[in-house]
């Protein structure tokens, strides 16, 4: 299964999620889109190199969009460390421990989602929640 996240990078709160059994680029179109009716435009996009994200496909709508674009250096994991830290703690703390098939797990990413940006505090936060700091920004 491969999942793609849209995640604002100042609170850290996923935007958006997408679960796929093929590695293409339609469903990562699907998260963006989402992310996008749902949260508006950002000013800056960013994400790694991998096909999905360099096709003309999801770059064209961040373009029709007027989303400056940001892609990390090809084999800098630092760069995109905020979702790798994501997929760190995903994976040890919900994953491994709980699913079978694709159903159960799409039903506990809904949920563990939710978690992260409504309930879990980040010292890096200020001890407050992606949602607390995304809704702040939004504001401001």
């Amino acid at each position: 299964m491969y999942l793609c996240v849209i995640m604002d990078w100042y609170s850290r709160k996923v935007l958006s999620w997408s679960l796929s059994n093929t590695l293409d680029t339609e469903f990562c179109i699907t998260c963006l889109k989402r992310a996008l009716f749902t949260h508006g435009r950002p000013e800056i996009f960013n994400s790694d190199q991998g096909s999905q994200y360099t096709s003309n496909a999801f770059v064209d709508i961040l373009k029709e969009k007027g989303v400056k674009i940001s892609m990390d250096g090809k084999g800098r994991d630092r760069d995109n460390i905020f979702v790798e830290r994501l997929w760190r703690s995903l994976k040890q703390e919900f994953i491994y421990i709980r699913f079978k098939n694709a159903s159960e797990l799409r039903e506990g990413l809904k949920s563990y989602f939710e978690f992260y940006n409504q309930e879990r505090f980040y010292q890096s936060l200020d001890n407050k929640t992606p949602d607390e700091v995304y809704e702040f920004s939004k504001a401001a």
